[in-house]
């Protein structure tokens, strides 16, 4: 019965072509199984293994081991052949992929690690509304929500004529970069005298790096950097943070995530109080008033509406400065004492609605 045994094996691994990125020295098992016709005048046909579309060879690099099933009514088989791939060196990485009766299933390509240790460096300025808007926002959202990994530097990012070492180091270690460009920020002596150099040299240390800036801001838009941001758009990413955007579902996430590489694969080690407190929720806010069904929050005024990173101490016991009053605003903006959306006026001390908690391995 050649027309019954022709017919084309079942695949149920891989389902779908995969991408794999082992390191070298490392090794992987490719599992390829499938239902192939069977009965008393069909032979059990033989799993071939292929390397970059063609026949793989034998060599110290593989290890192979071959099992069969039969169904109960004996008119399937379930054939399964496991790949091992010692990857010892560049040469093994390649797509591969089995094939059974000349149909070949879906592949498992393997790709050289980039040796990447983090998703994005975010940069920001060292004074408490953007050490909260890192700490409290950004991160939460992009690490405890999306699954990346950052790695946070209040530090300057540019300060000197020539980028430091550790700067150096700590960028290679990062796929992307993320700049919190707020008005302290901008504030800074270089962003307006040397912004141009900072950005050909950040241009040649990573790709497409990605810019804030925020709706609600004093800043001048005519400030020379984000002039020369605006200007140079098709070589870095520029979002805008506003009214709204702490939503998870804002467009400004999605942006972001968008602006974004493949993740590193990162499992925190233990949860975070703030999301097993809202349900995973909302990110970081909790309007007062509102608390999740079953649950009891403590109804006492936040005593340290700054927040409590732990970390610098005293500095924020001290009264925030007050908001610009002259400039022009980088948009229309929209202001409500407890409109919990409006972080872009980043009026932090006048909040009693923010609350968290952060641990050191956080910070």
């Amino acid at each position: 019965m050649p027309g019954v045994c022709d017919k084309a094996p079942d695949f149920l691994s891989p389902s779908e072509d995969q991408v794999l990125r082992p390191a070298l020295g490392s090794s992987v098992a490719l599992n390829c199984t499938a239902w192939v016709v069977s009965g008393p005048h069909c032979s059990l046909p033989s799993v071939q293994w292929l390397k970059d579309g063609l026949p793989l060879g034998n060599g110290g690099h593989y290890s192979l081991h071959e099992y069969s099933w039969d169904k109960a009514n004996l008119s399937e088989v379930l054939v399964s052949s496991v790949l091992g791939v010692n990857v010892t060196s560049a040469e093994v990485y390649g797509a591969f992929a089995c094939s059974i009766q000349n149909v070949s299933s879906s592949s498992f390509t393997l790709q050289r690690a980039d040796g990447k240790l983090y998703d994005a460096y975010v940069s920001y300025s060292d004074c408490p509304e953007d050490r909260k808007f890192v700490n409290f926002i950004l991160k939460p959202q992009l690490e405890r929500r999306r699954g990346y990994k950052l790695f946070l530097d209040d530090r300057d990012l540019l300060p000197r004529a020539e980028p430091s070492a550790d700067l150096l180091v700590n960028l290679s270690r990062c796929r992307r970069l993320i700049v919190v460009l707020s008005d302290a920020f901008l504030s800074r002596a270089w962003c307006s005298h040397s912004f141009r150099e900072g950005l050909c040299r950040l241009l040649e240390l990573t790709r497409r790096p990605i810019f804030i800036t925020f709706e609600g801001q004093r800043r001048d838009p005519a400030h020379p950097a984000l002039r020369l941001l605006r200007q140079h758009r098709h070589l870095v990413t520029l979002l805008l943070w506003r009214p709204g955007s702490v939503t998870p579902s804002s467009e400004f996430w999605k942006e972001l995530q968008l602006a974004l590489p493949r993740k590193v694969h990162y499992r925190p080690v233990e949860g975070d109080p703030q999301t097993q407190l809202q349900d995973d929720k909302d990110p970081m806010l909790i309007l007062r008033g509102r608390v999740p069904e079953g649950r009891a929050l403590d109804s006492e005024v936040d005593p340290d509406p700054e927040g409590d990173l732990g970390v610098r101490g005293p500095v924020f016991g001290e009264p925030s400065a007050p908001p610009h009053t002259s400039g022009v605003s980088l948009g229309e903006g929209r202001s409500s004492e407890v409109d919990v959306s409006d972080l872009g006026s980043r009026n932090y001390s006048a909040r009693t609605d923010f609350y968290c908690l952060v641990s050191k391995d956080d910070m």
